[in-house]
C-alpha cells in the first residue's frame, strides 16, 4: 500500500462524484470518516467547481467550518461567516469573448456573480445544472449585455458529452493563455481565469492552516481534479475517474456507491 510521505495534517475532498453522487447525499460512512479525522486534528477542506451556496450544506453536513474552495478555485470561502476570502474573476475580454462565441455557435452559456447563477432561458441545459446545484437562476435577457462591464467567476457551457468535449478543445486553441477551460462532469465546459485551479486554490487553503503541502491528501474524480492531485502530497482519484485521472492519481479508491472517500481517509489519513 502507497502511504503519504508524511503524515496527513489537511485533506482536500472535490464534491460531486467523489462526497456525493448523482442523489446528493453524503453516504453516512463518509460522514463519520470526515467528523472522526477533524477529531484527530486534521483539517478537512471541500475544492468544487459549486457555488458557495450550492456547496454550503455539504460543509456544514461534514462539520467543516473553515475556509472552502468553490468555483475551482476562483473563489474562496469562510464556512462560519459566509464571506469571500480571496476571488479571481475572468477578465471582461475574455468574457465578452467567450460569451458572443458560445451566441453563435448555440452552445448554453452561464455566469456567475455575488454567488448568483445567470442565465438567458429556462431550458434543458439549465435545469440539468440545477438538478445537481439544487440552486434557482436569474434569467436575463442577454448575458453578453449583463455581463458588459460586471465580472464573472467563470462561464460554464453546457452540452451533450460529446459535443462538450469538442467544445472544450476548441475554446483551449480559441483562448490559449488568456483562460483555463476544464470539465467538471462530462457535459460542462468552464472557462476560468488562467491563474485560477483546484491546486493553487489547496496551495492557498494549505497555508492558511500553516500545513505544508507535502502534509495534504486531495481526493477527486473529474479531469478538473487534475490540478488538485498533481499539487497535493498524496493525490488519490475515485475509481469512477476517467483514464487520464486515474493514470495521474497515486492511487485509486471506490466509486461513490462504495465509499471510496472514507476508503482513502482510512487507509492514508487515520490508520
Amino acid at each position: 500500500m502507497i502511504r503519504p510521505a508524511v503524515a496527513v495534517r489537511l485533506i482536500a475532498l472535490d464534491l460531486d462524484g467523489t462526497v456525493i453522487g448523482a442523489d446528493l447525499v453524503v453516504r453516512e460512512r463518509v460522514r463519520e470518516s470526515v467528523i472522526r479525522a477533524q477529531a484527530q486534528g486534521i483539517a478537512v477542506t471541500i475544492v468544487t467547481g459549486r457555488m458557495f451556496a450550492a456547496t454550503c450544506p455539504f460543509a456544514e453536513a461534514l462539520g467543516i467550518r473553515g475556509p472552502i474552495v468553490c468555483y475551482q478555485g476562483a473563489a474562496i470561502f469562510d464556512v462560519a461567516s459566509g464571506k469571500i476570502v480571496q476571488q479571481t474573476p475572468l477578465a471582461q475580454p475574455v468574457t465578452r469573448e467567450v460569451l458572443a462565441k458560445a451566441k453563435a455557435d448555440r452552445f448554453h452559456a452561464q455566469c456567475y456573480a455575488d454567488d448568483r447563477l445567470y442565465v438567458e432561458a429556462m431550458n434543458a441545459e439549465t435545469q440539468k445544472y440545477i438538478n445537481l446545484s439544487q440552486v434557482e437562476p436569474i434569467v436575463v435577457p442577454s448575458l453578453i449585455d449583463a455581463f458588459a462591464d460586471e465580472p464573472t467567476l467563470k462561464i460554464v457551457l453546457v452540452g451533450e458529452a460529446q459535443r462538450a468535449t469538442a467544445y472544450t478543445e476548441t475554446l483551449k486553441t480559441l483562448l490559449g493563455s488568456r483562460a483555463y477551460v476544464t470539465r467538471s462532469h462530462p457535459d460542462f465546459v468552464e472557462v476560468l481565469d488562467p491563474g485560477v485551479d483546484k491546486g493553487r486554490a489547496l496551495a492557498f487553503v494549505a497555508a492558511h492552516y500553516g500545513v505544508p503541502i507535502a502534509a495534504t491528501l486531495a481526493v477527486g474524480d473529474s479531469w478538473n481534479d487534475l490540478p488538485l492531485l498533481r499539487a497535493a502530497g498524496m493525490g488519490i482519484a475515485m475509481g469512477s475517474a476517467p483514464p487520464e485521472v486515474l493514470a495521474r492519481a497515486d492511487a485509486v479508491v471506490g466509486d461513490v456507491a462504495h465509499d471510496g472517500v472514507a476508503e482513502a481517509i482510512e487507509r492514508y489519513a487515520l490508520a
